[in-house]
């Protein structure tokens, strides 16, 4: 059995997902642990893991909290400028302590989320084994893919390329401030530099949450890529709900995730739009609305602040969503097409995708509108279409395997990898 450590972004839509792989492979008899800012150990440790605390010289208590209210007053790329100075310190703190806790707790192997390159290159100067995890929207960087915070469609055609290519351009150099880190470490590590956007990638295995059928083109993958779909299983943390509540009208569930849940202009937006309508909203806000903004929310929707998405969306006929992943492919995973209202980070991509594969309606934030959302809604509730086609992604996300496939391919790799590792030793001798 294998120790496995995990290092990820210190967002919900990442841990989690992580902690149900984690979860799914302590099960089968090995070791997890995230290493992580002190301020989440009760959260890591309320879904039934282990935690080992990195940053303690350099983090400062509160300072996630703060960065999550900003981010959440922001919206397009001037949220993901913010969050690079957020990042970067990140990084700096888990290439300066993971080592240590590493070395200390034993770990042997790492699940590296795609998104904090940091821990390939701290596996990189351990030595020691690492399988990338696509938590987020898989990032192929191909000149015919847009890049992941773009709402382009997909479209193999020279104008097309030379867009994408442009747009990881900029890409490349407002990340500038994370490679400094990271190269800084790299260089005094003996390690290659490297050059431009970077995510973590490992030649062993690279998982994603995605089916492939919710992806745009993407050819000549390595074996290495593989698509799971979504990382769930039961988790420790019991939500409690009105169940009692529900009228039995077609349900609209709608959330805006935890990071962007404090625009309580959209849940304004959503509560008119469905004002009128035969159906009984479900909003779940997250923390982000307080009484008095509830109680001015139009008509009558069941409000409340955390929701059993899972168990929810398998009664739910609609969602309305500002794109996340974790909700898009908990929606998919029932059947349940979409409206999505993107904000930032890869929400738009998402959202490219979702018209994609026609499982939904996309509006923009510029756009937004009660009668542009009410007009997507009775579209979306109405049109065969748009279920037709989320009954076709559910189908393929049950074909994928996800959470326990996930597993089964981190066990193969690791063992591939230490079988490998012994037959050099043996060889150099």
């Amino acid at each position: 059995m294998t120790h496995f450590g995990i290092i990820c972004p210190p967002f919900p839509g990442h841990i989690n997902p992580l902690a149900a792989l984690g979860r799914e492979l302590q099960k089968r008899g090995n070791q997890i642990t995230f290493l992580q800012i002190p301020e989440l150990e009760l959260k890591v440790r309320s879904e039934g893991l282990n935690f080992s605390a990195i940053g303690n010289a350099n983090y400062r208590l509160g300072e996630l909290d703060e960065s999550f209210a900003q981010i959440g007053k922001l919206s397009g790329i001037e949220a993901l400028r913010y969050s690079v100075n957020f990042c970067q310190h990140i990084a700096a703190m888990i290439c300066q302590d993971a080592p240590r806790v590493i070395q200390s707790a034993g770990i042997e192997a790492l699940l590296v989320d795609q998104l904090e390159p940091a821990g390939e290159t701290v596996a990189e100067f351990l030595n020691i084994p690492f399988i990338g995890v696509c938590c987020a929207q898989a990032i192929h960087r191909q000149a015919d893919v847009p890049p992941f915070f773009t709402p382009w469609n997909y479209r193999n055609t020279w104008w097309a390329r030379l867009r994408n290519l442009a747009a990881y351009h900029v890409l490349d150099q407002n990340s500038q401030p994370i490679q400094q880190v990271l190269n800084e470490y790299r260089q005094k590590w003996k390690l290659p530099l490297h050059q431009g956007f970077k995510v973590s990638y490992s030649r062993l295995a690279q998982i994603s949450q995605q089916p492939a059928a919710f992806d745009f083109p993407c050819a000549n993958l390595p074996e290495c890529f593989h698509y799971t779909g979504p990382f769930r299983n039961p988790s420790p943390l019991a939500v409690q709900f009105p169940w009692e509540k529900l009228t039995g009208q077609p349900l609209i569930y709608a959330s805006l995730g935890t990071l962007q849940n404090t625009k309580q202009e959209i849940f304004y937006c959503i509560a008119a739009a469905c004002e009128g309508l035969n159906v009984q909203l479900v909003l779940s806000h997250g923390g982000g609305m307080n009484a008095q903004a509830v109680q001015k929310l139009p008509g009558s929707p069941l409000v409340v602040e955390y929701a059993p998405q899972l168990e929810l969306l398998a009664k739910a006929r609609l969602t309305i969503t500002h794109g996340g992943l974790n909700t898009v492919l908990d929606s998919l995973s029932n059947g349940v097409p979409l409206v999505a209202i993107p904000i930032t980070y890869e929400q738009p991509g998402t959202g490219a995708r979702i018209r994609w594969t026609g499982t939904g309606e996309v509006i923009p934030l510029k756009r937004l509108s009660i009668s542009r959302l009410r007009a997507a809604i009775q579209r979306v509730l109405t049109e065969d279409i748009y279920l037709d086609n989320a009954f076709r992604i559910k189908e393929s996300i049950c074909e994928a395997g996800g959470v326990k496939r996930a597993a089964d391919i981190v066990e193969q790799a690791i063992k591939s990898a230490s079988v490998e590792k012994k037959r050099l030793s043996i060889g150099k001798v």
